[in-house]
C-alpha cells in the first residue's frame, strides 16, 4: 500500500481514500460514544453549527473541546464519556482538530476516522477493501502531532504487516506533547486516564466511516467482514440498555 502522511493544511486534492486520525482525543472519544451505544456522530464545522444543530434537535447529544460550556451536554473526553448512556443517541462533536480534518475530505470515496483503540479493525477494512493508496491526514499541531503520526504509520503497517509490534508507535504517543498538556492538567475538560484510554490498543472491534449524509457528515461504526467493497449491512445489537447498530462492510 502507497501511504501519505500530511496535516490538514498540506491537503492539495481530495484523495480517494482518507484515515483521518486524532488520537488525543477525538476519535478516541467518538469510539467511546460508540461503545456507549451512540447511533451515529454528526462531525460539525463550528461551535456554531453544533449549537444550532442541537437546537434543532434537542435529544442530541452535543459535545466540544476545553470546559463545559452553555449548550453543550458534554466535553471531549473519553474518560468523562465512558460512563454516559447514549443509546440510540446522535451525538454531534466539534473539536480543534479532529473534526476540521475529517470535514477536508468529505469528497473522498472512504473517509476512516482513527486512533489506536480502533486501530486493528481501520487496517482490516483497508486490507478488506484494497486500498493502494491511502492517505492519511495527521490533524494535530499542523501536521507534526507525533501521536497522530505515530498511530497512522502504525495502521499503514498493519496493513501490510499484520505482526507489527505495536510498542514503539505507543511509546511515540505517550511521550507526546498532547499527552504531557493532557496529563499535567494544560488543556481543560479533561479526566485523568485520559492519556490512558487514547493508548488502549484495538480497545474496540469496529472501524469508523465518516460519509455525506445530504449536507451532514456523519460517522458511523463499520465492523470490517470480507465482503465485496462497497457492501454494507446494518445489524442491531442489543445490550442490556439499549440497540446498537454497526455497520458490517
Amino acid at each position: 500500500m502507497d501511504a501519505r502522511f500530511v496535516g490538514i493544511a498540506d491537503l492539495v486534492e481530495v484523495p480517494s481514500v482518507a484515515v483521518v486520525v486524532d488520537v488525543m482525543r477525538a476519535f478516541t472519544v467518538a469510539a467511546w460514544a460508540f461503545a456507549q451505544g451512540a447511533e451515529k456522530i454528526v462531525l460539525a464545522g463550528s461551535l456554531d453549527e453544533a449549537l444550532a444543530l442541537k437546537a434543532r434537535h434537542p435529544d442530541w447529544v452535543a459535545l466540544k473541546d476545553g470546559p463545559p460550556a452553555p449548550g453543550f451536554d458534554a466535553v471531549n473526553s473519553p474518560g468523562l464519556l465512558r460512563s454516559a448512556d447514549l443509546g440510540g443517541r446522535t451525538v454531534v462533536q466539534k473539536t480543534t482538530a479532529g473534526t476540521v480534518g475529517a470535514l477536508a475530505v468529505k469528497g473522498a470515496s472512504l473517509v476512516l476516522c482513527a486512533g489506536f483503540v480502533v486501530a486493528e479493525a481501520t487496517a482490516r477494512l483497508l486490507r478488506t477493501r484494497g486500498s493502494d493508496r491511502v492517505t492519511f491526514v495527521v490533524t494535530g499541531e499542523d501536521g507534526q502531532a507525533d501521536e497522530d503520526l505515530a498511530c497512522a504509520q502504525y495502521i499503514a503497517r498493519r496493513v501490510d504487516e499484520a505482526g507489527t509490534d505495536a510498542a514503539e508507535f505507543l511509546r511515540r504517543a505517550a511521550g507526546s506533547r498532547a499527552a504531557a498538556e493532557l496529563a499535567e492538567g494544560v488543556r481543560q475538560g479533561v479526566h485523568p486516564d485520559d492519556v490512558a484510554l487514547c493508548l488502549e490498543l484495538d480497545r474496540f472491534p469496529f472501524a469508523m466511516v465518516a460519509a455525506l449524509e445530504g449536507a451532514l457528515m456523519v460517522l458511523r461504526p463499520v465492523s470490517p467482514r470480507n465482503r465485496p467493497a462497497g457492501q454494507r449491512e446494518l445489524i442491531g445489537r442489543r445490550t442490556s440498555r439499549h440497540r446498537r447498530h454497526v455497520w458490517r462492510t
